[in-house]
C-alpha cells in the first residue's frame, strides 16, 4: 500500500468508487435538470388549444344528436308483416311530404 508523510493511505478515499461514481451522476443529473424553461411560448401550445377546443365542440354536438335519438328499450316495436311495415313506411314519407309542402 502506497503510504504518505503522517502514515495515512492515500487511496482512503476511493475505498467505495462505485458509490462515488453514483454520486457524481446524481450531482450532474441533477445540475442539468435545473435548466431554465425558454422565455416565449412553445407555438404548437396555440395549436394544440384550438384542437382541444373543436374537439369539445364536437363532442358537444355529438352528446345533443344523440340526445334526439330514441333509444332502443323506447322505441315502438316494428310490424311483424313486411307488408304492414312498408305500408307504414309510405304513409310517414307521404305525412312527411305533405308536412313539407304545407299542405297540413
Amino acid at each position: 500500500m502506497a503510504r504518505q508523510e503522517g502514515g495515512q493511505c492515500s487511496i482512503a478515499a476511493m475505498k467505495h468508487p462505485f458509490a462515488w461514481l453514483l454520486g457524481g451522476c446524481a450531482l450532474f443529473g441533477f445540475l442539468r435538470g435545473r435548466r431554465e424553461a425558454p422565455a416565449g411560448l412553445d407555438p404548437r401550445a396555440d395549436e394544440l388549444r384550438r384542437k382541444l377546443a373543436e374537439a369539445r365542440s364536437i363532442v358537444e354536438e355529438r352528446d345533443e344528436f344523440e340526445a334526439a335519438e330514441v333509444t332502443v328499450d323506447l322505441a315502438e316495436p316494428m310490424p311483424e308483416d313486411p307488408e304492414s311495415r312498408r305500408r307504414a313506411v309510405h304513409e310517414s314519407a307521404r305525412a312527411t311530404v305533405e308536412h313539407m309542402r304545407g299542405e297540413r
